[in-house]
């Protein structure tokens, strides 16, 4: 099932090109989540196969995953807290999440924007308290470029190393996301030990 659902995604990514790229991690980072995993590995894959450009695939991923970051950030800003409470359980966003959410962005700042886009199930929302805080787009859009730059290019890289083997392709996936999540963690210590120490940036 795996298999053809991956084969189904190539073939999409193939027709569309880069607009399918782009339209699908918009999707991966707004409010209607689609996994960037079987978007990315398989660009990657057809980049390797000489179908697409593997530097084009990127940009169109990270164009696509700062679009969608955008759009829920404009939500965020424009509506306030109170509509995001009262729609966000329509797609599985319960108000404790947002909470949490606020709560550490309020701790930690700018630097959530970039940590949040490297961590399965946070990146599609750390929008939304950047948002509310009205935090500069210029600088929300920088940390959005280069957290999902890293996120998106270690997933093309994967499909393009790796090719179409499956297994080898979930093992260093799995792999990969923890890389990531120790990444993060690190950053997060050394801001916060920054902040601590050596005052507020």
């Amino acid at each position: 099932m795996f298999h053809d659902f991956v084969i189904y995604v190539v073939n999409m990514v193939n027709e569309l090109g880069y607009a399918g790229i782009f339209f699908a991690m918009f999707l991966e980072s707004s409010f209607f989540p689609f996994p960037s995993e079987v978007v990315m590995i398989p660009a990657g894959y057809l980049s390797f196969g000489g179908e697409m450009n593997i530097y084009a695939a990127v940009a169109a991923g990270v164009a696509g995953s700062l679009s969608g970051a955008l759009f829920n950030y404009w939500l965020a800003f424009r509506f306030g807290r109170g509509f995001i409470g009262r729609y966000g359980k329509y797609i599985f966003f319960r108000e404790e999440s947002l909470q949490k959410l606020e709560d550490f962005f309020r701790r930690h700042g700018e630097i959530s924007t970039f940590n949040g886009r490297l961590i399965p199930g946070i990146r599609q929302y750390i929008s939304l308290p950047a948002g509310l805080a009205a935090m500069s787009v210029a600088k929300f859009s920088l940390y959005t470029t280069l957290g999902a730059g890293i996120w998106v290019s270690v997933l093309a890289l994967l499909g393009y190393f790796l090719g179409a083997n499956e297994e080898r392709l979930s093992s260093y996936l799995h792999d990969a996301t923890l890389i990531a999540l120790v990444f993060v963690a690190l950053l997060t210590l050394f801001y916060i030990l920054r902040h601590r120490y050596g005052g507020r940036p």
